[in-house]
C-alpha cells in the first residue's frame, strides 16, 4: 500500500486565518456597538425613566397622620384628649412562628380575641416587616411584665401612640361622641391627600359634625430603604400639623347635674341659654361607653347595644320625637291672643271633658272632676285641657300650624350636631299629601294640647321655652363657640346666630303667658309648685303628660302609674326657663313613662337649674 502524504499549504493556512479572525472581529465590533448602543439608551435616552425608577427604589415616602384637635367645655374642661399609651407590636418575618408568639405574649399581658382578631387580619393585609399592633392601650403592669421577658421575644416591640379617649365617658358621648376606624364609604368621600395616613374619623357628635376642623394635615417622612422597603436612614422630615381644637357651649358640670337629676330614668334633658342659643346640656339616656369605638368594637359588642331595649345608641335630645302635652299650652295661649280668638280675661267653664256638637265622644281633661271657671292664666297654671280643647278650636288648625311653626316646631332648627330629627307640626295639606285624609276637628283639639299626631324633640322644646323666655327672640342652637389654632394659640370665636324675631301685636302678651307659667311654679294651684319652692330665684315654667296610649270612652278615672305596664305608661315632660326676669337658661325635659311631668320631670328641670344658677358648693 502507497502511503499518501499530505502536502501543506501555508498560504491557504493564513488566508483561512485571517478570513476567521476578520469574521470574529467584526463580530466583537458588532457585539461592542450593539452594548454601546444599549448602554446609551439606558444612559442617555431612557435616563428620565430609570433614573425615577431608582429613586422609587431606593426612596419611600412614610406619611405622618395629624394629632387629633382637642375638645374642651365652655370653662375649659377636656371632653375629648390624645392620650400617649404604649402599644404591643410585632413585625412578622422576624419571629419564628407568629400564633406561638402571640399564645406566649398571652401568658404575660391579657390579649382580647377582638384585638387578636384584628391583629390577625391586618398580618395576612400588610407586608411582613411592618409592624403590626397586638395590643394598646397597655397598663404599666404589662409593660414591666414585658420588659422582664424582653429577651424571649425577637421581633415584638413596645411603641409610644396616642389614642383618643374621653374623660367624661357615658355622660357626654352623645354630645362628643367618638371616632372610629375609617371605613371604605368614608375614604370615597374624603379629601385623600389630606387624610393620608390616617386611621380614624369622627363618627357621631361632635367628633363628626367638626371633622374637618379636628383633622389637621398629615406630614411626612422620606426614608431611603432596601429593595425589601426596610428602612436605611431618614432622608426628609415635613411635620404633621395638629387639628385645631375646640370649645364647646357645653358646661361640664350643668351637664353632671342634668345626668344625676335623671337618675335611672331613661328619656333626654337640654338645657339651652337663651340669650344666644348656647347648648349648655345635652344628655340622652341611656349612654354608652364611646372608648368602645376607638379601637374597633367587636361584633358581639356591637350587636349587644344595637339589640338592647334600651336603645343607648340612640340620641334621644336630637332624634326622639315625643308628644310635648301640655309644655305646649304656653304657646297655643300666645296664638289665641295673637289670632284674636280670646283674651287674657276670657273664661271657660271646665266639667272634666269637652264635647264637639253633634258628637257623642269625650274629649276629657286630666282632672277628671273639672277644673270649673278658669281663664287664660289659671289654664296654663293649672294645666286646664277643656280650656285649650276650646281655644284649639276656635283657632283652627291652619292658624295653629303656622303660629307654633315660628317656635321652630316641625322643623330642624340647625344645630351644629349630626342627626337632629323634625319632629311634627300636622296640618290639613300634611294629612291629606300623607294620609290621603281629611282633617277632623277632634285632631285639632288633640293638637291644642299637644297629642295627636304632633310630636316635638326635646332640642325643639328647649328651643321654645327660650324663645318664650327672650320674648321672641330666638337663636340658632349651637355647641361650637371657638376654635383654638395649635400653632399660634389664638382663640376664634364663633357668633351665635340670631333668628328673624317673633312680634305680636301686643307685646304684653309675652308677659301674660310669663305670669301664667311663674304661676305654675309659684303659686298654690301650679302644677309644679314643689319643684320651684326654695328657689332663690323666679321660674316660669309648664308641665306635660304625654299619653303613650288612649282611654277608651268607658274608663272615667285614668288608671294608677303602677298598674300599667311600664311601655305603656305616660311620658313624663317639662319645659322651664329662669330667672324669670333675667332669664339664663331654658331646659326641656322628658322622663319616658315616667308618669306625671311635674311631679318627675318637674325637680330634674330644677336641678339644671340650680347647677346654672346657684353658686357652686
Amino acid at each position: 500500500m502507497s502511503e499518501i502524504k499530505s502536502i501543506k499549504n501555508p498560504f491557504a493556512e493564513r488566508q483561512l486565518t485571517l478570513v476567521r479572525a476578520i469574521i470574529a472581529g467584526i463580530g466583537v465590533v458588532g457585539l461592542t456597538l450593539v452594548l454601546v448602543g444599549r448602554l446609551g439608551q439606558l444612559q442617555v435616552m431612557d435616563h428620565a425613566v430609570y433614573a425615577t425608577r431608582s429613586d422609587d427604589n431606593r426612596m419611600r415616602v412614610r406619611i405622618i397622620a395629624p394629632a387629633r384637635g382637642l375638645i374642651y367645655d365652655r370653662t375649659g374642661v377636656v371632653l375629648a384628649e390624645n392620650l400617649p399609651t404604649y402599644q404591643l407590636e410585632i413585625v412578622p418575618e422576624q419571629v419564628h412562628d407568629v400564633e406561638d408568639t402571640v399564645t406566649a405574649l398571652a401568658e404575660l399581658i391579657d390579649i382580647p380575641d377582638r384585638d387578636r382578631e384584628r391583629f390577625y387580619r391586618r398580618v395576612d393585609q400588610e407586608p411582613a416587616f411592618s409592624s403590626i399592633p397586638l395590643r394598646t392601650r397597655l397598663t404599666p403592669e404589662e409593660v414591666a411584665a414585658f420588659e422582664v421577658n424582653r429577651q424571649d421575644f425577637r421581633g415584638v416591640e413596645i411603641h409610644a401612640a396616642l389614642t383618643r379617649r374621653y374623660p367624661l365617658g357615658q355622660l357626654a358621648a352623645h354630645v362628643v361622641g367618638y371616632v372610629g376606624s375609617l371605613s371604605e364609604a368614608d375614604a370615597a368621600r374624603l379629601d385623600p391627600r389630606r387624610y393620608r395616613g390616617t386611621q380614624r374619623i369622627g363618627k357621631v357628635g361632635v367628633e363628626a359634625a367638626h371633622e374637618s376642623l379636628l383633622h389637621g394635615e398629615p406630614g411626612s417622612k422620606i426614608i431611603e430603604a432596601n429593595a425589601q422597603g426596610r428602612t436605611l436612614r431618614d432622608l426628609d422630615y415635613q411635620r404633621p400639623s395638629a387639628g385645631e381644637n375646640l370649645y364647646l357651649t357645653l358646661d361640664a358640670r350643668i351637664q353632671e347635674a342634668a345626668v344625676t337629676a335623671l337618675g335611672q330614668h331613661d328619656g333626654a334633658v337640654v338645657a339651652i341659654d337663651p340669650n344666644n342659643g348656647d347648648i349648655l346640656a345635652l344628655v340622652s339616656r341611656p349612654s354608652f361607653d364611646p372608648h368602645l369605638f376607638v379601637d374597633g368594637i367587636d361584633y358581639v359588642t356591637y350587636a349587644g347595644l344595637n339589640a338592647d331595649p334600651g336603645r343607648p345608641l340612640f340620641n334621644r335630645a336630637l332624634q326622639g320625637q315625643y308628644p310635648p302635652g301640655s309644655t305646649v299650652k304656653p304657646v297655643m295661649a300666645l296664638a289665641g291672643l295673637e289670632a284674636g280668638v280670646t283674651t287674657p280675661r276670657h273664661r271657660e267653664m271646665c266639667i272634666g271633658y269637652f264635647m264637639l256638637p253633634n258628637n257623642e265622644r269625650r274629649y276629657r281633661d286630666w282632672k277628671r272632676s273639672g277644673h270649673g271657671l278658669v281663664d287664660m292664666h289659671d289654664a296654663i297654671a293649672q294645666s286646664c285641657d277643656v280650656y285649650f280643647y276650646q281655644l284649639a278650636l276656635d283657632i283652627g288648625i291652619d292658624q295653629i300650624h303656622d303660629f307654633l311653626g315660628l317656635f321652630g316646631l316641625g322643623s330642624t332648627l340647625g344645630v351644629d350636631l349630626p342627626g337632629e330629627k323634625p319632629g311634627l307640626l300636622p296640618s290639613r295639606d300634611w294629612k291629606r299629601a300623607v294620609r290621603n285624609e281629611t282633617w277632623y276637628p277632634g285632631e285639632t283639639l288633640n293638637v291644642g294640647i299637644g297629642q295627636g299626631f304632633m310630636t316635638t324633640t326635646p332640642l325643639q322644646l328647649a328651643h321654645m321655652t327660650a324663645m318664650l323666655a327672650t320674648r321672641g327672640q330666638g337663636y340658632r342652637p349651637r355647641i361650637l363657640s371657638a376654635k383654638q389654632i395649635p400653632s399660634t394659640g389664638e382663640v376664634i370665636s364663633y357668633e351665635p346666630t340670631p333668628l328673624p324675631p317673633m312680634h305680636l301685636g301686643d307685646e304684653a302678651y309675652w308677659d301674660k303667658v310669663a305670669a301664667s307659667m311663674e304661676a305654675v311654679m309659684h303659686t298654690p294651684r301650679g302644677t309644679a309648685t314643689s319643684s320651684g319652692a326654695g328657689a332663690s330665684y323666679r321660674i316660669a315654667g309648664k308641665s306635660g303628660t304625654a299619653q303613650v296610649t288612649g282611654l277608651s270612652q268607658e274608663d272615667d278615672q285614668a288608671p294608677d302609674l303602677l298598674d300599667v305596664p311600664r311601655e305603656l305608661r305616660d311620658h313624663a315632660l317639662f319645659v322651664a326657663y329662669a330667672p324669670s326676669d333675667n332669664p339664663q337658661i331654658a331646659v326641656a325635659v322628658i322622663a319616658e313613662h315616667a308618669g306625671s311631668g311635674g311631679r318627675v320631670a318637674g325637680p330634674i328641670a330644677r336641678a339644671v337649674m340650680d347647677a346654672r344658677l346657684e353658686p357652686s358648693p
